[in-house]
């Protein structure tokens, strides 16, 4: 599975950003991946920010995002989407794209994602 990740940026506090996974694989149980977006601060560990199960759309949102981020899906594209509102400097961090199924991990290239005034 090889995952692209796109749509980082400089934004400032409280605008929208939306954050794309593109997957490509020659596996045809893609559709039974769990697909995430985690994310590494400086000097922090990674961390899971949403999740979202491929074949029925369940989705898990980390507590301190809940209500602002939201992590979506287009099976037909194989994209997986994160779309960020009122962006806060703590979310400033190199985001991740991870596709998992039965143990195996898959990671994307990070996009960086800064928030500043």
């Amino acid at each position: 599975v090889q995952l692209q990740a796109s749509g980082g940026g400089l934004v400032q506090p409280g605008d929208s950003l939306t954050l794309s996974c593109a997957a490509s694989s020659s596996d045809p149980t893609l559709n039974y991946y769990a697909i995430g977006w985690f994310r590494q601060a400086p000097g922090k560990k990674r961390e899971g920010v949403a999740i979202i199960r491929k074949w029925d759309g369940h989705t898990y949102h980390l507590e301190s995002v809940k209500g602002r981020f939201t992590i979506s899906r287009d099976n037909a594209r194989k994209t997986v989407y994160l779309q960020m509102n009122s962006l806060k400097p703590e979310d400033t961090a190199v985001y991740y794209c991870n596709a998992e199924r039965n143990g195996n991990n898959y990671w994307g290239r990070g996009t960086l994602v800064t928030v500043s005034s």
